[in-house]
């Protein structure tokens, strides 16, 4: 990618509070500065966020050490295909590096795949190596394509271009500039057709399936009568993806990230778009109206309606018993992003107190949504050390910790009990379906019998009788 390309990503417009600043940058957006990617660099935000489309053949042009693990490298449930839990890699070496054999090794490797695993399509990811290199990974995967018959997709997205959020933003934009738009999607079979109902297409973007818990939203969304043509990337599929110019809405699910797929689809196909949230029974409430608002059939508002109370009513009665234990309780919750402020509301409706939230990749409407819920005088964590958590823990009386898998033992060693809400979960908390699972998680652990004894004072710690330990 050329500089002028990167600054205009990184200078996205929709970003409401993003006022320009020096330099012509915006305050909220990942800048090029040393030292941006050592929380994930733009291969790897590009690498989770087209991933989880499963009938696709994902390779890393680069040395196996770009490619990891995929196996649950991110926790997205697909239905049917697992192709792309495949770690795929070109493995470049040293030689491959010297003698400038990375585009042969290229196209063998998309050769291998093509014969062997029969995918929908092929996306290729630039690393830093190929890119510092020179390999020109379009011109490869434009000969593979017209050899093969088959698209493959190059991602320019190499770690030095800058953070996590930015790679995120590259696949998105090469997602509507060389895949959306390029199929028609199917007619609806008529035994799914229900007598008076129109059934209205819509797109889900930043929507990643985490322990599948798009599977709680999803029947309520069939019950109104809205298809999904495509979820960017959670279950997807290549040809779903291609479909997404005609959907009547785009859903923004709690994602700025992609927040340029949003805003280019409404700019070159009239599809307008909303951030909404899935976590909790308020947002969940609040995007299911916004659908049926901007599609502005009276019949879905009607509907909407009826199924909203339904659900509402139903939810509260098994929520109740749950949330009378957990009602007042204190939490830390220490997340980025989106989930700053939408696990807060999740918490808030099951009558918990959210003494502090994190907010280093939150942007500044991100923040304003937090204070709009927290109060003006809520304490945002932009550092999340470990004595810095537990610091706030103990002056807020926190008593969980929720956050992602990599704070596990700084809450263990501060003798607090966690929960995680971050993308390696295995339980899904989305929809009305997921507070009840959400409540129950918040129980198991703040309630487990150990904490009382991991608290006390060790037995030679008494003088005197010993205190028995128990076991």
């Amino acid at each position: 990618m050329t500089p002028a390309e990167i600054s205009n990503l990184l200078q996205e417009s929709a970003c409401e509070h993003n006022s320009p600043q020096g330099g012509g940058e915006k305050v909220g957006c990942g800048r090029l500065k040393p030292g941006a990617t050592a929380g994930g660099c733009s291969f790897d935000g590009a690498m989770i966020t087209l991933f989880p489309i499963g009938d696709v053949a994902h390779i890393v042009h680069g040395s196996s050490a770009c490619a990891g693990s995929s196996w649950d490298s991110r926790g997205s449930i697909s239905s049917g295909a697992s192709l792309y839990r495949l770690g795929m890699t070109t493995d470049m070496t040293e030689q491959d590096i010297i003698m400038g054999r990375g585009e042969k090794r290229l196209l063998h490797g998309i050769k291998q795949v093509v014969n062997r695993y029969h995918p929908k399509a092929v996306f290729v990811y630039q690393t830093c190596i190929p890119a510092m290199i020179g390999d020109n990974i379009e011109a490869i995967c434009q000969a593979a394509q017209d050899h093969f018959h088959l698209p493959v997709i190059p991602v320019d997205c190499a770690g030095f271009y800058g953070t996590k959020n930015l790679g995120n933003r590259i696949a998105g934009e090469t997602m509507v500039r060389r895949v959306i738009g390029h199929r028609e999607p199917p007619p609806i079979p008529e035994n799914a057709r229900r007598p008076g109902m129109i059934v209205h297409d819509i797109n889900l973007v930043g929507e990643f399936n985490i322990a599948g818990e798009f599977w709680h939203v999803l029947p309520l969304l069939d019950a109104l009568g809205l298809r999904v043509l495509c979820t960017l990337a959670g279950n997807a599929r290549f040809q779903e993806v291609q479909t997404m110019h005609r959907g009547e809405v785009t859903m923004l699910v709690c994602s700025k990230a992609l927040i340029n797929v949003a805003r280019l689809l409404q700019e070159q196909y009239a599809i307008p778009w909303f951030e909404g949230s899935f976590y909790g029974i308020r947002a969940t409430t609040n995007a299911l109206r916004s659908l049926a608002r901007i599609i502005d059939d009276p019949d879905l508002v009607r509907r909407t309606e009826a199924l909203i109370q339904r659900e509402e009513t139903a939810i509260q009665k098994k929520i109740e018993p749950l949330a009378a234990r957990l009602r007042g309780r204190r939490a830390l919750l220490y997340t980025g992003g989106v989930k700053s402020w939408s696990i807060v509301s999740a918490l808030q409706d099951l009558g918990m107190v959210v003494v502090a939230t994190g907010t280093r990749k939150s942007t500044e409407q991100d923040k304003v949504r937090i204070r709009a819920l927290m109060g003006e005088e809520a304490i945002m964590i932009d550092e999340g050390k470990p004595e810095v958590l537990l610091k706030i823990a103990r002056e807020q009386g926190a008593e969980i910790l929720i956050a992602g898998g990599r704070n596990m033992f700084t809450a263990l060693k501060g003798r607090l009990p966690f929960l995680d809400i971050n993308q390696e979960r295995e339980h899904a908390y989305a929809g009305y379906q997921g507070m009840v699972t959400l409540a129950e998680q918040l129980l198991a652990t703040l309630e487990s019998p150990i904490w009382p004894w991991v608290r006390n004072p060790p037995p030679w710690s008494f003088s005197g009788e010993s205190k028995p330990w128990p076991g």
